[in-house]
């Protein structure tokens, strides 16, 4: 198994199961990841599936400490009371005593009023939740370098965790380049660009070199990167396949052809211009 180490020594598997989307047959889905290995479930209170995410771990037996659930705090439970209250929430959705990591899941709009001010009382409410070991691990979503730097200036402890929109064709270089100075693992959602990439031919055609899927390629172009990947999928198939395909070197030159793909794949949703 993957596994990538925080900066406080919690550790991370490195390939997720990605549940954005996810709303129907929830419990069947989760069963076959469950089977397939999967120990790090990846799940938000806006996915509305936290309820049967924890139903389904419940009715599996899986030995919680074996796992590593991740949730986050939604836009319109930001805040210091807002998000302890939320945390609680997702919790008794779960059917859980702890989460292994908690995220803010957008940072607010800069336009906003106060948007700084509302992201660090945010950030505030998850220290005191690591602090209280109600989390072992605390983190953004969808944070650009900017709205990073305003968290680290209010912040008495550093994030270990960011998650991003990270596939071919939109690396956020900056962020995570900023990231990794920080200390900071980054997650990629979407990474093989929620099935846009699949028919490029750019990637089809490096793909092909290898024997692989552009999906498999994207999966292991991030994971040499060095990024922790959260795959989702319904298929059974392509659930365990995302899990266990044989890991192999993509070479420099078709690393770098891939680095410099022009912009691909996006999903749109700038963390700058959101209005939900």
């Amino acid at each position: 198994m993957d596994i990538k180490k925080l900066y406080n020594g919690v550790e991370i598997p490195a390939v997720g199961f990605g549940t954005w989307q996810l709303t129907e047959g929830v419990h069947e889905v989760i069963e076959h990841a469950l089977q397939a290995g999967y120990t790090h479930i990846d799940t938000a209170a806006v996915y509305k599936n936290e309820q049967e995410i924890g139903e389904a771990i419940k009715k599996n037996g899986i030995d919680r400490s074996s796992l590593f659930i991740t949730s986050k705090v939604w836009n319109n439970d930001r805040g210091y009371d807002n998000t302890l209250r939320a945390f609680e929430t997702s919790l008794s959705r779960l059917q859980m005593d702890y989460l292994d990591l908690y995220l803010i899941h957008w940072p607010a709009n800069p336009t906003r009023e106060n948007a700084q001010q509302e992201n660090a009382d945010t950030w505030r409410a998850l220290e005191e939740l690591y602090q209280a070991g109600k989390v072992k691990a605390i983190g953004l979503s969808n944070f650009l370098k900017h709205h990073i730097e305003a968290v680290l200036d209010n912040a008495t402890i550093k994030p270990m965790v960011n998650q991003l929109e990270i596939h071919p064709g939109y690396l956020q270089t900056e962020t995570v380049d900023y990231c990794k100075k920080q200390e900071i693992v980054v997650e990629a959602w979407s990474p093989i660009g929620s099935g846009r990439l699949l028919q490029n031919e750019s990637l089809l055609a490096i793909a092909s070199s290898y024997g692989v899927s552009v999906a498999t390629l994207c999966l292991q172009f991030l994971l040499q990167e060095g990024f922790v990947v959260l795959p989702k999928s319904t298929n059974p198939k392509n659930i365990r396949y995302n899990l266990h395909f044989e890991r192999f070197t993509i070479r420099n030159d078709d690393m770098e052809a891939i680095k410099a793909l022009p912009t691909t794949g996006f999903s749109g949703l700038n963390p700058d211009e959101i209005n939900f």
